[in-house]
């Protein structure tokens, strides 16, 4: 058992951000991964079209990694406007979709067989969707979520919604109310500052594809 995550329920994250293709597959390999869910609306990258639908799938699957697309379900750019508010992607408003709980039963259910890492673009989990979104519903059903840095530690969900919390300056010992109602008010500014916009660009790092 990896440190940080159970053995049964578990789902790891990871951003390929800018790895070559080996390191980013060590950095799976140290950690058991045996599938990658891609949750990126996008799948592909200028800067670095190795990391591409097509080239990545045959890159991972000639090694051993299976490979699934879930943009579709899973992905955070929305083209349907009433999962937008205020001109950005609404992530109660994702979360709310048919389409999104198929993609979250596809993660169970492959998470029966495979130790899966749902995979986006960007290096901090705390800038990316597979975090303030796809994580928090995960944990939601019970699942154990932790995630992959880019130096190869292991970070448990529960400590990265601490650091959230730290960094947009929310206290979760509030004795007015709960440490989810605080969490729940932590993922919503973040969500204000990372989700994308409708005019096609995201309020995250530039060259991410959520």
């Amino acid at each position: 058992m990896h440190q940080g995550v159970a053995a049964g329920g578990a789902v790891l994250t990871a951003g390929h951000s800018n790895h070559e293709p080996e390191v980013f597959l060590r950095l799976l390999n140290a950690h058991g991964v045996s599938a990658v869910a891609d949750v990126r609306s996008a799948p592909w990258s200028r800067r670095f079209p190795h990391f591409g639908k097509t080239a990545l799938s045959r890159f991972l699957k000639e090694r051993g990694v299976a490979y699934a697309f879930l943009g579709q379900e899973l992905g955070a750019r929305p083209d349907d406007s009433s999962r937008h508010e205020n001109g950005r992607a609404a992530y109660a408003r994702l979360a709310g979709r048919p389409a999104f709980r198929s993609g979250i039963e596809r993660v169970k259910n492959g998470a029966r067989k495979h130790r899966i890492a749902l995979m986006c673009a960007e290096r901090e989990p705390l800038e990316c969707h597979r975090t303030i979104l796809v994580a928090r519903a995960l944990e939601a059903e019970g699942f154990d979520v932790a995630h992959i840095h880019a130096d190869g530690r292991l970070e448990p969900h529960r400590g990265a919604v601490a650091r959230l919390c730290a960094s947009v300056g929310v206290r979760r010992d509030d004795m007015f109310r709960s440490a989810g109602e605080a969490e729940a008010e932590a993922f919503a500014l973040q969500e204000a500052r990372i989700a994308w916009r409708a005019s096609g660009r995201a309020a995250s790092a530039a060259g991410s594809a959520p």
